[in-house]
């Protein structure tokens, strides 16, 4: 996909706390951040959404990060995972921000990390808040998961003014002005597939 860039970037991943979400930062991390960029943790809160305990995000240490091939930039093999639920100690909806900011300076200590929140008011939609605060904030990469459904996997993502008919990944990819890069973990070792505007389906190995 692209290659990285010796300028420091700023970089933004989605998260929240699901198995998509995870393994689009474990991708950031170790794929497509520098040590010199600005990684953002960009959260959107849904007054009416689950409750979902965090659950064990990680289940081993995490390998420094080593160059490689990928979409933006850098480098080598994870082991973060996820695991939506269970695991025990409630309020993992509180804490798995402080979890993923932990990983990142785990894998990038030189990195700055900068944890934003922002909540789905005034009727916006959540894509609209995310495609706002890159706006604002000058991201040159959108990195969000994505967890394809069989209609899209045969039909591949379709084409329209709005989100419907698409899901928040694939309106991202076609609207962001900066790239947007919709990562699925397809197992611990399996890699990633990834898409966005210019490459589709594009496969990286872990």
């Amino acid at each position: 996909m692209e290659g990285g860039s010796a300028t420091a970037r700023k970089v933004m991943v989605v998260v929240d706390p699901t198995r998509e979400a995870a393994g689009a930062l474990e991708y950031a991390l170790y794929h497509a951040v520098l040590e010199h960029d600005t990684l953002f943790l960009l959260h959107i809160e849904n007054p009416n959404a689950w409750k979902n305990p965090f659950g064990a995000f990680f289940r081993r240490p995490l390998p420094p990060p080593q160059p490689g091939n990928g979409v933006g930039s850098t480098s080598t093999s994870t082991s973060m995972s996820a695991e939506g639920g269970g695991g025990g100690g409630g309020g993992g909806e509180v804490y798995f921000l402080d979890a993923m900011k932990h990983a990142c300076m785990a894998a990038q200590p030189k990195m700055k990390v900068v944890v934003e929140k922002a909540e789905m008011v005034d009727g916006k939609d959540k894509a609209s808040v995310i495609l706002a605060y890159c706006t604002a904030h000058k991201i040159e990469l959108l990195i969000v998961g994505q967890k394809r459904s069989l209609s899209n996997a045969i039909l591949g993502p379709r084409r329209g003014g709005s989100l419907r008919g698409m899901d928040t990944a694939d309106y991202l990819i076609e609207y962001s002005k900066c790239t947007c890069v919709a990562v699925q973990k397809k197992g611990q070792k399996a890699g990633y597939l990834l898409n966005s505007k210019t490459h589709k389906n594009f496969w990286l190995l872990a």
